[in-house]
């Protein structure tokens, strides 16, 4: 039997077969199923090679007559047809003995260029190769330009191109496998935005969000074609970029990319900054657009303590620390790359002035944290929650406040023993098991505690992330997307948030950071420095033929 509903994986994933025309036409040994909707038309041909095969909807016969030890095989050649061409077809009869996908790496060479991780602690050893499993099964190409693959989003919903997910996946994997930060700013880069469009929150210079190219997004029912709405892509490539060359030295893709820099410097410097008070806030213009456009992007993320939704236009806390961070990259390679120091000074200077009244706005001195966000009449959201890891890991904090924040990081409403919650438990919204709003996210954590060692925490650094990964080997060494928030507790496994993505591209690479804060890896002045703190049962632990600046250095 055969056949095609031609849904769209979003639709799909409601349970939804689509709206359109379904059909089909038989000729010979070849059948063709179609869909069409809104003036948009997909083929599939389904075609035999035999003769004797008898066709009908959905269906083919063959009458077959075997004797003894007789043996009979056919094949079937499965061809897409795109806009009336047709597309080779990626798996052809010959081929089907292929255990392989046709990427730049097969998966053994993936894994054979990888760092080897030596440890008596044989969790943390699994929980490391099931990261680079994954990660080599979540790879794809987006573009064709573009010589290795980039991760996805994850399986089994997001199987396709996101800004914010694949650079933090990226960065979190860069002393192990560069290729994908290389692939990542290659692909987003030629995606970049050139125009405005607001159906799909598009400005010039940022980059995108997600891409589709399903039934919904070619015909316009979604602007996933791609959607820019997002308000730190665009920050976290220009992150990345200085990160990547950090490690690899590779300062020809530095100036291959200056172009798309320069350009998503003007947008953080013009549209980001909605009113021009210096913050970078989010308000989507699409009639089908998120409402939030940071990286809690559900509709409830962004809460007062009363559980009150905050009004765009938002300006989340993370969101500056990304956009000081970034300036502040960005001027290293316009100095040290680019030749052009002005560039340089000025992104410096704009940095200093956003942390200064960075600190001033957002900090809360009664509660004695940062606000979550201003909400579009400029109130802080006075809400306690995780983004506050991401500003210690941005570095925007100043080193006076970083203790306070270390301490409500790790209190107990926030710390559950597996990992760091996205909101306060004493907050009233809390739920454990709601989605932004108190479960635990793994790439969340592994931000906040490689945060904790840029602020010299490395005890406390080291307790986080050897908590996520003993939550890693609960969960047969591969971390979900997300998890609930309840208390440890002596519990011998976290609980399980329905419907979490597994694998996801960002939670397979949280081990990848967490490895690098318990080492304390860091690139400074060209040189790979190593400050490990292990805790007792990681003692011994090594890692050989980390991938740096052309060579391969081993730890310690």
């Amino acid at each position: 039997r055969f056949g095609a509903d031609f849904a769209d994986i979003l639709e799909a994933q409601q349970g939804e077969s689509g709206e359109g025309e379904n059909g089909h036409e038989l000729a010979g040994s070849r059948a063709t199923v179609w869909h069409q909707r809104d003036g948009y038309r997909r083929e599939t041909i389904v075609a035999f090679r035999r003769n004797d095969v008898q066709l009908e909807e959905g269906r083919a016969v063959f009458d077959l007559h075997l004797g003894p030890h007789e043996e009979w095989k056919t094949c079937v050649d499965v061809v897409p047809v795109v806009d009336g061409r047709k597309r080779p077809a990626l798996l052809r009869c010959e081929s089907f003995r292929k255990p392989e996908p046709e990427l730049p790496l097969a998966l053994p060479e993936w894994l054979g260029q990888a760092p080897y991780v030596e440890c008596a602690a044989e969790p943390l050893v699994q929980t490391y190769r099931q990261s680079l499993l994954d990660l080599g099964a979540l790879r794809i190409r987006p573009t064709k330009g573009v010589g290795h693959a980039m991760p996805a989003g994850g399986l089994p919903w997001f199987m396709t191109a996101f800004g914010r997910d694949s650079l933090v996946t990226s960065y979190f994997a860069l002393p192990v496998q560069p290729t994908l930060a290389e692939a990542t700013l290659q692909a987003l880069a030629e995606l970049q935005a050139t125009e405005y469009d607001d159906f799909r929150d598009a400005e010039p210079g940022k980059i995108m969000h997600e891409l589709r190219r399903g039934v919904l997004a070619q015909s316009g029912v979604t602007p996933h074609s791609p959607y820019y709405g997002t308000h730190d892509a665009t920050l976290l490539f220009l992150i990345v970029l200085d990160e990547y060359e950090r490690w690899t030295g590779d300062e020809a893709l530095v100036r291959r990319l200056e172009g798309a820099a320069r350009a998503a410097v003007s947008w953080l410097e013009g549209p980001a900054d909605l009113d021009g008070d210096g913050f970078l806030e989010y308000c989507s213009r699409s009639s089908k657009g998120l409402r939030n456009l940071c990286w809690k992007d559900s509709g409830d993320s962004i809460l007062f303590p009363d559980g009150t939704c905050a009004e765009p236009p938002i300006a989340t806390c993370e969101i500056q620390g990304y956009a000081y961070d970034a300036r502040l990259r960005t001027a290293r390679l316009a100095r040290e790359v680019w030749n052009d120091p002005a560039l340089a000074e000025r992104l410096e200077r704009d940095a200093a002035a956003l942390r200064e009244r960075f600190d001033e706005v957002f900090w809360l001195g009664r509660r004695r944290f940062y606000a979550l966000a201003l909400d579009g009449e400029k109130r802080p959201v006075d809400t306690l929650t995780s983004n506050v890891g991401h500003l210690l890991w941005s570095g925007i904090v100043p080193p006076e406040r970083a203790e306070i924040l270390v301490r409500r990081l790790l209190g107990k409403d926030m710390f559950s023993g597996w990992g760091i919650r996205t909101m306060s438990a004493r907050e009233r919204p809390y739920s454990p098991l709601r989605y932004h709003v108190g479960t635990v996210w793994p790439h969340d954590t592994a931000l906040a505690a490689e945060g904790m060692r840029r602020y010299g925490f490395r005890e406390e650094a080291s307790g986080v992330a050897h908590a996520l990964l003993e939550a890693a080997h609960r969960f047969g060494h591969r971390l979900p997307e997300v998890f609930a928030g309840f208390e440890r507790d002596g519990a011998e496994v976290p609980v399980s948030y329905p419907g979490a993505m597994t694998p996801q591209s960002w939670s397979a690479a949280a081990p990848l950071l967490a490895l690098r804060t318990l080492l304390g890896l860091d690139v400074v002045d060209g040189e790979l420095e190593a400050s490990p703190n292990l805790p007792d049962d990681l003692r011994g632990l090594s890692v050989r033929g980390i991938p740096f600046r052309g060579g391969r250095r081993d730890v310690p």
